[in-house]
Order: C-alpha cells, then structure tokens, then sequence
C-alpha cells in the first residue's frame, strides 16, 4: 500500500501546486517560499536541531510553552517550526521573531521529504496534535530520528476512515514513533492503528498549559478605557465564511435590548478582512477597523479586527466571549484563551476539533452552546443583564484551564531522554 499512496503523492503534486498556486493570485502570501513546498529553498542547519510541526495558527499558538520551555532546556540546540499555511507563519514570526527558524513543510513526495531533511538535520522531531504524513513519518524512522506525537488526539470517526487504509497507518506507526496522548481514549485509538503499546503515553493536552502575557489584563483594561469605557463589548473571534452574517444579526438582537452594546468582529484568516469590511460597508454599518487608528466614538457599532496576534488583548478588552468556527461546520477554535482570563465563553454547536475540551466546559459549566444567531444574541444579552452569572462562568472556565494544566512537565520528562540520545527511546511508565 505504500507504493501506491507514493505514487499518489507525485500524481497529487501537478493539483497541490496548482492549487498553492491560484491561492496565491488572491493572496499573495501563498507565494512565501514556494519552492519549499516542493524540497528547494531550506534553510540549512547544524545537525542536531528540535523541529516542531505545527499546522497553523491554533497549532503554533500551542507549541508556544513547549517551544520556549525547550529552549529554556536545550539552549544550544538550534529550534526549527514548521508549518502549512502562512497564517501559522506570520504567527511563528510574531511571537518568536528571529530566535527559531521557520520553513514551510515539504509537500509528501519522497525526493521532498529527502531534501528537507538533508537541510534541516533534526535529531528529533515534535508533531503537534495529529497530522499523520507517511513519507516523513518513515523517513524518520530511516534515519533513526526520534518522533513525537504531542498531545495526540484520533477521533472515533476519524479511526474508522484510517481503518480503511490500515496497512499505511500501520507501517507508519511502526517507524518507533511515540505517542503523547491527551487522553487514555485517544491512546486506545492509536494502539488500535499499530501504534506499540510501549511507547504510547498519556500526557494530556499541552493547550492548557497557555501562557499569556503577565501585562495582559491590564491591557485590555487600558484599551478598553481608551475606546469604549463604560460600554457593554463581546467579541466575535475567529469567525469564518457565512458566520459573521449569523454573529451580526445576533448583534443586532442584543443591541435592541443594550442600544450601546459594541462587536469586536475578528475573521479568522487574513485574506478575508477585506471582504468582511465590505460586507460591513454594504449592510450600512458603522464601523471602524483596528487598522483604521480612529477613536471608537460612541455612534461605533462594530470594531473590525483586522490584525494579527491581537486576538489575547481583544478577549481581555471585553465582557463576553463568543469562540467562531463553531456556528457552521469548521469545527471550532480555542476556548482555553478567552477561559483563562476568567472570561464567559459562548460557541455553536459544531465542536469537534477540540470536542474533549469542549465536553470538559459543558460538564462545568464553563460555557453557554448556541444553536443559531437568535440564541447567540439571547445569550450574550443575558450575559450582559446578569454580570455574577458572567463572572460565575468566567471563573468556571479559568480553574478548568488551572486544574488541567501539568501537560508541558509530563511532555518534558518524556522529551528529556531523546535529546541527545537519539536511539534511546523511553519505554512506556507503570500506570
């Protein structure tokens, strides 16, 4: 089966390009490097660095405690994250500047995958979550590189779809891969696919370990008393494509009840700040953007943002939390952020990108599910007219996050083996 998933993979490459490609007439970011996706281009380093892959944004964001906790620990190892999408890169570049190295991950062809490698010299290699890539995976195992699965998580759903190709993952999972789980579920799924019981670990979820700026709050303070003091401010954060519709016709509801009530409406990805302000200016709302530098007079009903990074200052600006990518079918984004500032979160239904988070809040009580605009807007407003049920969730969210934290130590002890001895490969502990 491998031969033919190869074989695939160089058939795939004239759509992958294409594809990378014509993204890249609209945005041009798609551009960044091109030739990495195709083996060409990598920086070349010292034999020896920790290489972290982490997908995008919601991965790099993670990685942050692990990537500086390393750093902190191997000090003369050289630190290399990769990743997919130029969004994850232009947040690689923002929060770690130029201490890492960062290239983008090779497309799946074997000739790819034997170049980045050739440059890059990992003496091992952090995959964050579960991004299951056979060529690489194998060409670790070939070269003896040690390879972690960090904070792994497999779906019941997405166990079945593996299933059908059984004999890749398999042999893939062969190559003394070691997987950090976040659950004994998700281990009992991986052993399920081949993975060797001995080294399948559950360290639990390195999300909750989130670090945030100690300044933080009292950022958010000074920028909500610059723009919208005594204003009542939720925000709408990493919403997507037919949601920030929903989320403005919610506004709407909660402005009947709190006439002075501002949205803090942040899309998810870069490319669509254009098109959502033009949505803005063609349903007649008044509205500024973060990138605008104008005073947020009391007549603003929307604050556009339009930055990167900026997601942290904005939760810490507001009074409610509703988390995008959860009123249409993307599968949600991070709860933990806005939770462990003590705010109320709310989300849609669709959840299951993180639905063993998502359940930890429900059962606590840490956050309010919505249906539809209609219920958004109740909720929100209900949140507003009632601030010690706000603060009774906010503070539910925050000790969730505190009482789960403890994966980074857990992950670093498993880590602390590998690094230098490549070939020593820890068995699994006594449970």
């Amino acid at each position: 089966m491998r031969l033919v998933y190869v074989v695939l993979t160089y058939l795939l490459l004239p759509v992958y390009a294409c594809y990378w490609f014509f993204r890249g007439l609209t945005n041009r970011t798609y551009w960044d490097r091109f030739g990495q996706r195709f083996g060409r281009g990598y920086p070349y380093l010292p034999a020896g660095c920790i290489w972290v892959h982490a997908v995008s944004v919601g991965e790099v964001q993670a990685s942050v405690p692990l990537v500086r906790a390393l750093a902190d620990q191997f000090p003369n190892r050289h630190m290399l994250i990769t990743t997919v999408t130029p969004t994850g890169a232009a947040r690689v570049r923002l929060l770690f500047g130029d201490t890492v190295e960062h290239c983008y991950i090779p497309f799946e062809t074997p000739n790819a995958v034997t170049n980045f490698f050739d440059a890059v010299n990992p003496e091992i290699a952090l995959v964050m979550e579960t991004e299951i890539w056979p060529n690489l995976y194998r060409e670790c195992g070939r070269r003896k590189i040690p390879l972690v699965l960090v904070s792994a998580r497999i779906s019941p759903k997405s166990v079945v779809s593996y299933r059908k190709f059984l004999p890749l993952f398999r042999e893939t999972l062969s190559h003394g891969i070691v997987i950090a789980a976040q659950s004994q579920a998700d281990a009992d799924r991986f052993r399920s696919l081949g993975a060797a019981p001995e080294r399948t670990w559950v360290t639990g979820n390195i999300k909750f370990d989130i670090q945030l700026p100690d300044d933080l709050e009292k950022a958010g303070a000074q920028f909500r008393r610059n723009n919208f003091e005594g204003r009542p401010v939720w925000v709408a954060a990493s919403t997507h494509d037919k949601e920030e519709e929903q989320v403005l016709h919610a506004h709407d509801l909660v402005r009947e009840r709190f006439p002075d009530a501002l949205l803090i409406l942040i899309p998810r990805h870069p490319e669509r700040f254009s098109s959502v302000r033009t949505m803005l200016h063609k349903d007649g709302r008044r509205f500024i953007s973060r990138t605008d530098g104008l005073p947020c007079t009391s007549d603003i009903d929307v604050f556009l943002g339009d930055t990167m990074g900026e997601v942290p200052l904005f939760y810490a600006a507001c009074n409610v939390a509703f988390v995008g990518g959860t009123l249409v079918p993307v599968g949600g984004h991070n709860l933990l952020e806005p939770a462990a500032l003590g705010r109320p979160v709310v989300t849609g239904p669709y959840l299951y990108n993180a639905q063993d988070i998502a359940d930890k809040f429900e059962k606590l009580g840490a956050s309010i599910t919505v249906n539809n605009a209609g219920q958004l807007g109740s909720a929100v407003a209900d949140l507003f007219a009632d601030p010690a049920t706000a603060e009774d969730i906010g503070n539910r969210g925050r000790d969730l996050v505190q009482q789960n934290r403890g994966s980074l130590r857990r992950l670093l002890m498993l880590l602390e083996p590998l690094v230098g001895n490549p070939t020593d490969l820890p068995l699994h502990p006594r449970r």
